[in-house]
This record gives C-alpha cells, sequence and structure tokens, in this order.
C-alpha cells in the first residue's frame, strides 16, 4: 500500500466519529494509488466488504465488471481503478436495504484522497449519494434521468445506477441501459486504460 493513503487511512479511523468501527477492528475501506486513472465511487460497503476487505465481492461486483468491459484482475489492478466509496465503513441495515453512507465521509476525507490521484481522467459515480456530491446542481431529481444523461457529463463523470441483482426491474424497464449506455461505458474505460 502507498504510504500516504495508509496515513489518510489512519487518520480516518482515528476519527471521533469512527470510534466503534476502530473498536470492531474495521478499517475505513477504500483501494487507491497515485496511478489510478479512473475512481469507481459507490454508496458504502456491503456488509461482506467490510468483513472481508475487499470491495464489490458479491454479484454487484461482477455484473459492474462486465459492464466496464474488464477482467478481475484489471478491475482491482489500482493503476487503472480506484475504488472510493461515499461510506467506507458498512453503514447498517434499514428497512429496505442497506442504511445510506454518512454524509460526513465524502466531504471530510475525497478531497484528501483525490489529490494524491493526480493521474485520473474518469468518475464512476454509482447510485445517487455519488451522483448528488459530484455533479452537484448538475443532476436531475430522478437517478434514471441523470444516467440517462450521461453524456453529458463526459469526459469527467460517468453516472450509473447500482448494479444490484434488486435492481432487476430497473434493468427490464429501462433496456436502453445495456444496449446504449454499457458499450459507451466500455468504449470510454478502454481508451482511457490502454492511454
Amino acid at each position: 500500500m502507498e504510504q500516504p493513503f495508509e496515513e489518510i487511512r489512519q487518520e480516518i479511523a482515528n476519527h471521533p466519529s469512527n470510534r466503534l468501527y476502530l473498536a470492531e477492528g474495521y478499517w475505513p475501506l477504500f483501494l487507491a494509488s497515485q496511478k489510478s486513472k479512473i475512481v469507481i465511487v459507490g454508496q458504502a460497503p456491503g456488509v461482506r466488504a467490510q468483513l472481508s476487505g475487499m470491495v464489490w465481492n458479491d454479484a454487484s461486483g461482477q455484473r459492474l465488471i462486465r459492464w466496464l468491459g474488464v477482467d478481475e484482475e484489471q478491475f482491482r489492478d489500482l493503476s487503472l481503478f480506484a475504488h472510493l466509496p461515499m461510506g467506507f465503513y458498512y453503514p447498517g441495515k434499514g428497512k429496505t436495504g442497506d442504511l445510506p453512507p454518512r454524509k460526513d465521509f465524502a466531504q471530510m476525507w475525497h478531497e484528501p484522497i483525490m489529490k494524491l490521484m493526480p493521474e485520473v481522467q474518469l468518475f464512476i459515480l454509482i447510485g445517487k449519494y455519488a451522483q448528488q456530491y459530484y455533479l452537484q446542481s448538475h443532476h436531475y431529481p430522478r437517478l434514471t434521468d441523470t444516467v440517462r444523461s450521461y453524456q453529458q457529463y463526459l469526459p469527467r463523470y460517468f453516472p450509473l445506477v447500482h448494479p444490484s441483482p434488486l435492481n432487476f426491474r430497473w434493468f427490464m424497464k429501462n433496456e436502453w441501459f445495456e444496449a446504449e449506455l454499457v458499450p459507451e461505458l466500455q468504449k470510454q474505460v478502454a481508451r482511457i486504460i490502454s492511454s
């Protein structure tokens, strides 16, 4: 691991708001390198990711890898992809799924981490929390509209819906996503990682 990132990880772990996580032995889950070219901004680690210390190690991750048009080795190559969720710890269970990420995380920690990654060319924004934070007033009220309007955010940002299998109804209703958007995403990713 690169030292500057580990120093930030230690600062996050030691922050008073994260005392309970540290007591349980959980470390802030993000992966980055000074050579990273693409940043995948997700929501927050799932419980499996937090327990294993491995991001996107589930069915959602497999679908995301397919969308990107890369293999597992490329996906986990930090010189290609950084993984920077909006929250660095599993937020807990809510009524209809996981709770949202804590709002203070991105505000406190994304900028210092991003300053260490001068090679970044593209942010892949997964879900409404990442899109609201990075696109600010330029996102649409409905996530579907933001994702469908992906071209207006290029070349810096690429908004996506979450690849969770729980979104199967959304995928069925929005066939344009796989037909139009995924090929363009793969084209953008291939261009960057081959540069």
